[in-house]
């Protein structure tokens, strides 16, 4: 298995590198025969345990067998977006919204949800003179990416509660899409007063920057259920490889099950996966308290989506258009059939 690592958005000449790297290795087999590779995109976030864990434990390789996975760490979602687009990666960790606009932009040809991951983990925190949403006028919040799934989330809560923002910047409350590192750093120096983040950069923040929560995502949906990390396929490549897919989903699924039969040992081999593709773990009173936050699950909420789309379209970051067939969630409930597990509903969106 290879790993690499990037944190910021991919440069053109990046992209064409990794698209005839792709070329290289891509098989004209339909059926995944001479498939020489799987390449997964995920961030270095505990929103993605699923993926750092099967990486790490060797889950994903396992299950994919003589075909090497090739893991590479992204910075975002737009960012996995366009290197998904391109032909640089065939699958990814990644939250809801930027699959939603990927498959509303393509007209629904360029990629399916085929499983959840991650379901909570994301919080509005700052500085402690912010009590209440009055004291957010004026303020410049950043979030990871514009267009991401915590962008959204900042966006449409704040045109909820009132308050207008431009993804040109500026409006009652100015938002700045962030790299989550820098973010950590000017949240410290008073570069912005507060962010909208997933774990466990808002652990990180309220453990290490004094930050506090003024709106935990959970309180904003029902039974606080809602996705932060999804497994996305491209279209392509599932119709090209389906073999491959159904033994990449089995890789995912075994990793999420190692998270709920793993408690006590999950944390030390999150931490090490993460200082493995970022060059630096965590304390173990930040990630005690990101894993206290988030919800582990093959479940993809698909229930949440149409009003996922309505926060986009309300953000201003999304354009109009259909989420049916978004997801197809037949090759999941079919090995959780398997196992005796309770299949996972499309919610309308897709097949099942």
């Amino acid at each position: 298995m290879k790993i690499t690592r990037r944190t910021t958005a991919l440069t053109a000449l990046g992209l064409a590198v990794m698209m005839l790297a792709g070329c290289a290795s891509a098989s004209a087999d339909q059926n995944g025969a001479d498939l020489a590779e799987v390449r997964v995109g995920y961030f270095a976030n505990v929103t993605h345990a699923p993926a750092l864990v099967g990486i790490s434990e060797g889950l994903l390789q396992d299950a994919l067998g003589d075909v090497e996975l090739k893991a590479e760490v992204l910075g975002a979602g737009p960012a996995a977006i366009e290197a998904l687009s391109a032909g640089a990666i065939d699958a990814a960790y990644i939250g809801p919204n930027p699959a939603i606009n990927t498959f509303i932009q393509s007209g629904g040809q360029s990629a399916k949800i085929i499983a959840g991951a991650t379901s909570g983990g994301a919080a509005l925190v700052v500085d402690d003179e912010i009590t209440g949403i009055d004291d957010l006028r004026g303020s410049t919040i950043a979030t990871p990416q514009l267009g991401n799934t915590q962008d959204v989330a900042l966006r449409s809560w704040l045109t909820d509660e009132g308050l207008a923002t431009s993804v040109s910047g500026g409006g009652d409350v100015n938002i700045t899409p962030t790299e989550n590192a820098l973010t950590f750093t000017l949240f410290q120096e008073g570069g912005v007063d507060g962010a909208w983040l997933p774990e466990p950069w808002v652990s990180r923040l309220v453990v290490e920057a004094g930050a506090t929560v003024l709106v935990d995502e959970r309180d904003l949906w029902d039974d606080g259920a809602f996705p932060t990390t999804v497994l996305l396929v491209r279209a392509d490549f599932a119709r090209q490889h389906p073999d491959a897919v159904d033994d990449l989903l089995a890789g995912h699924i075994a990793s999420v099950q190692w998270l709920a039969d793993n408690a006590g040992q999950a944390p030390a081999v999150i931490n090490a996966a993460l200082e493995e593709a970022t060059g630096k773990g965590l304390s173990d009173e930040v990630l005690t308290r990101a894993l206290q936050n988030v919800t582990f699950t093959v479940d993809p909420h698909a229930e949440t989506f149409e009003r996922l789309v309505q926060n986009g379209l309300a953000a201003g970051t999304q354009k109009e258009g259909s989420i049916d067939g978004l997801f197809d969630l037949r090759a999941l409930n079919a090995q959780l059939a398997d196992d005796d597990q309770e299949a996972v509903s499309a919610a309308g969106l897709g097949v099942d």
